[in-house]
């Protein structure tokens, strides 16, 4: 049986409650001034009237049948009052009554899809209100935390209060897990992860390869490893926002990552062949309404004119379901377009098992830490010593311990492209048991990158990071952002399971982050900028220290303001590709 419930196909015309009544108000406002008006009228055209008696009276007659027809208006105008209010009281008992008999909460509010929408429904978990403000709730208590950890107070209060707050945010995570209420949202996620997939595939596997709309992608973009995977998960989206199947120039066999292609070490992303599908075709340059069957898509940086397809957005026949179940939308969405095309062939699978397997990860919790540190260093990302990331990660095993009532032995995995950073934990840190390897580290230098060792080592490394408990690590790294991309299909929530040590998380080339003020804030010095309620504001970052730093829409001033003060404001764009 599905855990889902449809709406009638005429949702897009209903409306709230409050917004009937509010029309209805509205009509019966105007009607009585428009009943007002004509009668001033008829009575000033009856006296300016210098026509005969017989006129006279007839023209009585014919002012008295209009009132009495607006008369007659009027009392209809009453009735329909009373009938809507009588409506919104009993909608008022029946919610009442749902409430005391623990029944699913009935959804109110318009959707923005003409397409049919899917309604979470389930016994363990609330309403989709309920839902995003107990993780708002859980999200406000670590930016409590942040603001009070940045302080420079060294005394047993700070000690007692930060203690306190750690308890607070172990008794969120408690929260989280009550009633089975977390493996009934595992449950939906999944299943809403594969009906994802599920759409993708059946784009990328048409009837007819030679007939199918196609998009032409080259895998070989001057980057690294995440860089490219990002670069085609680009290109994944497009294609699915244009419903077009997704085919990658020369099926990606001369991939500089490795000699054997793409092949070596994912699936094929299609049945469908480049030959078979472009062949000898004249290629268009992508444009988003072209006619074209096949079109090249260049590099996202060169867009002048980015689509509303783009990350961040979200399928808008998705998000509120998804806003109830998730963290993290857009993160979640991206997440399975690269899920889908890093699904390994069996050689990397045994490869990767076995990997995974010596690390032991089931012996208990186990937190991953992703140090970039060659090339970027300095010009894509300041140093981040070892210390930093281990602050946090104590941090995170403090918390885990208070919401499991249990001492944890200390586990976590090292994922560098610096051979010293693995050696340097198990030598300062004696009480961590370290896992990580050096070998895979040296095959990350840039004299050994473009190799199949270097190659294998970096897709085990993004593996094992979307397999640990909690992710430390700079999100300025692509690899940290595809570990914690791949974390999010998988079932589990882990939109909040983790601490960047730099930037929140994007997508390069994304469209403007956009938040929504839902408290007033007064600058109380020249770096801040002042906010009212219903302002956007475009967002540049979080400093982890109870603020953030954005643009207000309204204002067009750059500042910093409390983090707590806003929500995320969701783009999103109707994918039709999205299967119901």
């Amino acid at each position: 049986m599905s855990v889902f419930h449809q709406f009638p196909p005429n949702i897009s015309h209903f409306r709230s409650p409050a917004s009937r009544s509010d029309m209805i108000k509205c009509i019966a406002v105007v009607g009585t001034v428009i009943w007002m008006t004509m009668f001033l009228f008829l009575y000033l055209q009856l006296s300016n009237n210098n026509t005969s008696g017989g006129d006279t009276i007839r023209a009585w007659r014919q002012t008295k049948e209009a009132i009495e027809r607006l008369q007659e208006q009027n009392e209809d105008l009453k009735s329909l009052l009373d009938k809507e209010r009588t409506e919104r009281n009993d909608q008022h008992r029946k919610i009442l009554e749902q409430s005391e008999s623990h029944q699913e909460p009935v959804v109110f509010g318009p959707q923005t899809t003409a397409r049919p929408i899917k309604v979470i429904q389930s016994d363990v978990l609330g309403s989709v209100e309920q839902e995003v403000h107990k993780r708002m709730l859980d999200d406000r208590i670590r930016e409590m935390f942040y603001l009070l950890h940045s302080q420079n107070i060294e005394n047993t209060t700070k000690i007692l209060i930060e203690n306190q707050m750690t308890s607070l945010m172990a008794l969120s995570g408690k929260l989280e897990k009550l009633d089975g209420s977390e493996d009934r949202r595992k449950t939906l996620r999944s299943e809403l992860a594969s009906r994802i997939h599920k759409s993708i595939d059946h784009l990328q596997n048409p009837t007819s390869c030679a007939d199918a709309k196609t998009l032409l992608c080259n895998l070989d973009k001057e980057c690294g490893f995440g860089c490219q995977l990002h670069h085609v998960t680009y290109c994944a989206i497009t294609a699915f926002a244009t419903q077009r199947m997704l085919i990658l120039r020369r099926d990606g066999q001369s991939w500089k990552y490795s000699a054997r292609g793409w092949t070596s070490v994912f699936k094929p992303i299609s049945k469908c062949s480049y030959d078979e599908a472009v062949g000898k075709t004249d290629l268009k340059p992508f444009t988003e309404n072209s006619p074209a069957r096949v079109l090249s898509l260049g590099i996202v940086d060169s867009l002048t004119i980015k689509p509303e397809f783009l990350p961040q957005a979200v399928p808008q026949q998705i998000l509120r379901n998804l806003t109830a179940i998730h963290s993290h939308p857009p993160a979640f969405f991206v997440g399975t377009f690269i899920s889908y095309l890093m699904r390994f062939n069996v050689e990397t699978i045994e490869k990767l098992e076995a990997a995974v397997q010596s690390m032991k990860l089931s012996r208990g919790p186990i937190v991953g830490l992703q140090i970039r540190r060659t090339d970027k260093v300095g010009t894509e990302a300041a140093f981040h010593a070892l210390k930093e990331y281990m602050e946090w990660t104590e941090i995170w095993f403090k918390v885990e311990e208070r919401r499991q009532g249990t001492p944890l032995s200390r586990r976590i995995f090292i994922a560098s492209d610096d051979p010293t950073v693995v050696p340097e934990a198990k030598l300062n840190y004696p009480d961590y048991e370290v896992l990580g390897s050096t070998e895979i580290a040296q095959t990350a230098q840039l004299n050994n990158r473009y190799t199949d060792a270097s190659l294998m080592g970096v897709i085990t490394d993004i593996y094992i990071l979307s397999k640990v408990d909690y992710l430390v690590c700079t999100f300025s790294s692509q690899v940290c952002r595809m570990g914690y991309e791949l974390r999010q299909p998988t079932g589990a929530d882990d939109g909040s399971k983790f601490h960047s040590l730099d930037d929140i998380y994007y997508f390069g080339g994304q469209l403007a982050h956009e938040v929504l003020v839902i408290e007033d804030h007064v600058a109380q010095t020249p770096q801040e900028i002042d906010l009212k309620v219903g302002d956007k504001v475009g967002i540049a970052g979080n400093h982890w220290n109870g603020y953030s730093k954005g643009t207000n829409r309204r204002t067009f001033k750059e500042g910093v303001f409390p983090s707590y003060k806003v929500e995320n404001d969701w783009r999103t764009f109707e994918f039709s590709a999205l299967l119901d």
